[in-house]
């Protein structure tokens, strides 16, 4: 018998906010952490990839590439760890510019995890939305 999983479609568990779903990837090769954060848009319908390499806990490469709902589901290592609303989308670009260039010369591992916390959006009561 399947147990239903959970679901982040629901909208009563965001107030009735539009979100999307958000998508992580995190594994080491060579001594260097490749963490992905990825975020399904509908307009255009298309899936942003935003890629950290860290090494020793400095971030070295960031980059953001751009692919197609197809291309994604195609992609190995990828798990659905939430949904955010835009506007804590970019409350997040804007943090991950700021850290990518702060983040050249110095250890930066708690500020990227604080960085994805902004993504998770807290469970709203039910009557306080």
């Amino acid at each position: 018998e399947e147990v239903p999983s959970q679901t982040f479609d629901n909208k009563d568990y965001f107030c009735g906010k539009e979100t999307f779903p958000v998508y992580e990837s995190v594994f080491t090769e060579e001594g260097e952490t490749i963490r992905k954060i990825a975020v399904e848009t509908e307009k255009p319908p298309q899936i942003e990839i935003h890629v950290w390499t860290i090494r020793k806990g400095i971030l070295r490469h960031f980059y953001v590439e751009k692919v197609s709902k197809r291309e994604f589901e195609e992609l190995p290592y990828f798990k659905q760890i939430t949904r955010t609303t835009p506007s804590q989308w970019k409350i997040f670009s804007e943090g991950e510019a700021q850290i990518s260039q702060m983040c050249e010369s110095r250890v930066c591992r708690t500020e990227l995890e604080d960085l994805v916390k902004v993504l998770y959006l807290e469970k709203s009561e039910k009557g306080h939305c």
